[in-house]
């Protein structure tokens, strides 16, 4: 499968915001998929597809504990899809972006060495 077409699978997962939402619940690390379906108001079946098309396009891991699964982020592979989406687009803003980050974490040490 080519890089384009695996990262289609990607944007295809993210255009839901079901699917969007439960990767941001994700964030704070691994959930059993009857905590995952507990944040949402329909059905534990709906839920489950979701996840399988996340899982399907490799940006959530799953694993067994007895008999619950559950399901974590795969960070790197969200990051790499956009990314690579993001430099095609607009490769000025990732510079952009990255130099805007570093000039303000630089200054923000700077100010906090000043006020101690």
């Amino acid at each position: 499968m080519t890089e384009s077409a695996d990262d289609a699978g990607v944007f295809r997962a993210l255009a839901d915001p079901t699917r969007r939402q439960i990767l941001e619940d994700l964030r704070g690390g691994e959930l059993a998929a009857g905590e995952i379906a507990s944040r949402f108001s329909i059905s534990a079946p709906s839920i489950s597809r979701h996840l399988g098309v996340l899982k399907g396009a490799g940006l959530v891991a799953e694993r067994r504990d007895g008999n619950r699964i559950l399901y974590s982020l795969v960070e790197d592979r969200l990051a790499t899809s956009v990314g690579r989406f993001l430099s095609a687009v607009c490769p000025e803003q990732i510079v952009l972006r990255h130099t805007k980050w570093r000039t303000d974490a630089a200054r923000g040490a700077r100010d906090e060495e000043s006020n101690a």
